[in-house]
């Protein structure tokens, strides 16, 4: 079964609103240990998000663009574009990145993965279907799934993949597991089996890696070259 966003993600989150200044951010920040907070309206709708980084373009920035007439490098103005403005805000709705990148919580942490790494962030906001802020899931909440038990991934894979998921006979197949990392033995009727058996095992939040050793009675795999 696939660990969905909710199940990992922190409910307790703390927000700010866009009124909110500068300095309680950085407080917040600071004495909450994240690095980020989302922004809320008074509905509770995620309007954006204020990170550290966003905090730092202030003290980056903020003498050069106080410079009367100072133009900088074109790589730092291709890289900041919106740097003035940041360096400049003193207020929430100033100085955070809109729109936030968000995910529902009944999506997949694979979804979430994904997302991460193709919007290239370390954190996503939650919200439900009406953009309320219900929690925020980090890259090491979705480490959370590899800490699961090696019992409980063999149970699972015994249970789920092998018997409920392939209908195979159990008492032909060895399962075992050590620090995330599965081992299947024995015999299986079919060779599609054994493949499947692998694969969908691969697929177990948890599992770190698969070793296959399982063996069959009859290759009912596709022939090439009318063999």
């Amino acid at each position: 079964m696939r660990t969905k966003v909710k199940d990992v993600m922190t409910a307790e989150v703390v927000s700010v609103h866009g009124s909110t200044p500068f300095k309680d951010i950085a407080e917040m920040i600071i004495a909450h240990g994240v690095s980020s907070v989302p922004v809320v309206d008074g509905d509770g709708r995620v309007v954006g998000i204020v990170s550290e980084a966003d905090l730092l373009y202030k003290e980056e920035f903020r003498e050069l663009y106080y410079r009367e007439g100072y133009q900088p490098p074109l790589r730092v103005r291709r890289r900041h574009r919106d740097a003035p403005h940041r360096a400049l805000g003193d207020r929430a709705s100033q100085i955070m990145t809109a729109p936030a990148i968000t995910i529902r919580p009944e999506l997949s942490t694979v979804a979430a993965a994904r997302l991460m790494d193709e919007r290239g962030v370390k954190r996503l906001v939650v919200t439900d279907a009406e953009d309320h802020l219900v929690g925020v899931v980090s890259r090491r909440d979705l480490l959370k799934v590899f800490l699961r038990p090696d019992a409980e991934l063999v149970a699972e894979i015994r249970d789920e993949v092998l018997g409920r998921g392939l209908f195979v006979d159990i008492s032909r197949v060895r399962v075992s597991a050590h620090h995330g990392e599965i081992f299947l033995g024995g015999r299986m009727r079919h060779r599609s089996e054994t493949e499947s058996a692998a694969a969908m095992s691969a697929r177990v939040n948890g599992v770190v890696d698969v070793i296959n050793e399982l063996t069959w009675d009859e290759d009912d795999t596709p022939k090439w070259g009318g063999q």
